[in-house]
């Protein structure tokens, strides 16, 4: 005869084979159940990158069971896109994948041969420029690359980051940042710009472009009073700005800017 407690001990081991047993039951129904099946992926954040693009990125989770499918493979796969810096995707019960996008924002528009690339604050090419970019009020970036004829994006880090930290600067202030038409760092140690409509091209060094910018158009109504033509105007010195005039016979000059 068997005990009282093994009596309960083996009640009790019955008892919990059979709910191990219910347990692995429901997975297996609910692991091939068409309503945990994927049916929905709602994409959020994406402006640039369009929404086919980025459904046709995550297509491999259609179907597949929620409970089973693996987000961090859809995640990287997102990130294979150059728009898109980062990707949060989670499980929405029954049948939906919910994904936010955080999308590169544009720095500039870099000029390589013929052609011209969207390129963001980290020197990441998001993509070639062309109609549906139109919206956008980006500074063409002019000497970025050794390779003057190439139309591949090929950056040289030192001009780069000469034109990034100029634009940054800049961009701090909207009102001036609107004058910027273009931005040329062939020589990494002066970034010449040139301005909405004026035709002279604007030393700036490689520090202080702000500054420096404001003071050019502070001085703008004297110089054109002075020199109607100018070449070009640098403002690398202390108080001082150099003005070059276009028209053969007029002399460089100095105009004082301390005030």
């Amino acid at each position: 005869m068997f005990s009282p407690v093994y009596r309960l001990a083996g009640k009790r081991v019955i008892v919990l084979s059979m709910l191990i047993l219910s347990i692995y039951g429901c997975i297996h129904v609910l692991q091939r159940s068409p309503l945990l099946s994927i049916d929905t992926i709602d994409v959020q954040g994406n402006k640039r990158l369009s929404q086919g693009e980025a459904l046709a990125l995550v297509s491999g989770l259609s179907g597949q069971n929620i409970l089973l499918a693996d987000l961090n493979d859809g995640r990287s796969s997102l990130l294979t896109s150059s728009w898109v810096q980062n990707a949060t995707l989670r499980r929405v019960f029954p049948s939906t994948v919910e994904i936010v996008i955080d999308e590169r924002e544009p720095l500039g528009l870099g000029r390589f041969g013929s052609k011209l690339y969207l390129i963001d604050p980290s020197g990441q090419v998001l993509d070639e420029y062309g109609p549906r970019f139109a919206d956008l009020s980006l500074p063409i970036i002019d000497g970025l690359s050794d390779r003057v004829d190439s139309d591949e994006p090929d950056l040289d880090d030192r001009r780069f980051t000469l034109a990034s930290r100029l634009i940054a600067s800049i961009d701090e202030d909207t009102d001036l940042m609107a004058h910027v038409s273009q931005v040329d760092v062939t020589d990494p140690y002066d970034a010449v710009i040139l301005l909405q409509g004026d035709p002279a091209f604007l030393h700036l060094g490689e520090e202080r472009f702000a500054e420096r910018l404001r003071t050019y158009l502070e001085l703008l109504p004297l110089l054109r009073e002075r020199v109607p033509s100018v070449d070009y105007v640098d403002l690398r010195f202390e108080n001082r700005v150099y003005v070059r005039p276009v028209v053969t016979g007029e002399h460089d000059g100095f105009i004082d800017s301390s005030g």
